[in-house]
């Protein structure tokens, strides 16, 4: 027997609203390479209702979990990550930004680990964004975001050992960004000593580029003396060169008090304790 066209159109589409569609089109997204979808692509595929297609992926239990309770975007759990409840995060974080529609990066301790520069590991992957968000915790994953005011400026990469795309931000984004959310990572000490292992990864021009698109003082003169202290002379000298010539005094870690046992650097205009930490 021969169909039309529509016919057969008909045809495919009453077979993609059969039961198990939304199985089926788990395992072609499996079969792309991809482990996550929001429910629009679902539904757009199979053609299901809205309620069907929550019967549907109900029913395949601990396969599928959303990332957020009030978030229609679903994360493919298969069988080797059933232990964790979920995929590893840099999998489909970029998939789930683009959903939001909105800017990210990994960060931080995060993005100088995946450089080999965390000297401890990291137990909450940390990513920058622009507007606040509440931790995340999908599985045994958790998600802890920051806020930067005009985040897209900041420098970036993809990561290359990465399973799917994952902007990071660069060895010298990740260096300023140490410095100026230090209070939020566990304190200025910490930062210096994720920074110590970064620092051959780091190079002159993307750290002058990053001080251009950044445009943090403070931030820059904290790290300027951390540099400088460390025995990075071309790294340091490139933001001394780069920094006004009227500095404001701060404090090496923010919201540090000045004691009689803190010193102060007149070159960066930093009040800081002996031996650079606060």
């Amino acid at each position: 027997m021969l169909y039309t066209a529509n016919e057969m159109r008909s045809s495919n589409a009453t077979t993609k609203r059969r039961k198990g569609a939304a199985d089926a089109f788990i395992e072609e997204q499996l079969a792309e390479g991809r482990v996550a979808f929001a429910l629009p692509e679902l539904l757009a595929e199979t053609g299901l209702s809205v309620v069907a297609a929550a019967n549907q992926l109900r029913r395949l239990g601990n396969r599928v979990r959303r990332v957020a309770r009030r978030q229609a975007f679903f994360l493919i759990v298969e069988p080797r990550h059933l232990a964790m409840g979920a995929p590893p995060a840099q999998w489909w974080l970029d998939a789930y930004f683009r959903w939001l529609e909105h800017p990210y990066y990994l960060a931080l301790l995060s993005a100088a680990e995946s450089y080999g520069a965390a000297p401890q590991a990291v137990q909450v992957l940390q990513v920058m964004t622009d507007v606040p968000r509440r931790e995340l915790s999908v599985g045994r994953l958790r998600i802890r975001f920051f806020v930067k005011r005009r985040v897209e400026r900041t420098p970036v990469q993809q990561s290359p050992a990465s399973y799917a795309p994952l902007r990071m931000s660069t060895p010298e984004a990740t260096a300023l960004d140490l410095v100026r959310y230090a209070q939020r990572i566990g304190g200025i000490g910490r930062a210096r000593e994720t920074l110590m292992p970064l620092l051959p990864s780091m190079r002159v021009p993307a750290l002058r580029r990053t001080l251009d698109a950044e445009q943090n003082v403070l931030s820059a003169q904290r790290l300027g003396y951390l540099l400088e202290r460390s025995g990075a002379e071309r790294l340091s000298r490139a933001i001394h060169e780069w920094l006004p010539a009227k500095l404001s005094w701060c404090p090496l870690g923010p919201g540090q008090a000045e004691t009689s046992e803190t010193h102060r650097s007149k070159r960066w205009h930093v009040i800081a304790r002996p031996g650079g930490a606060a």
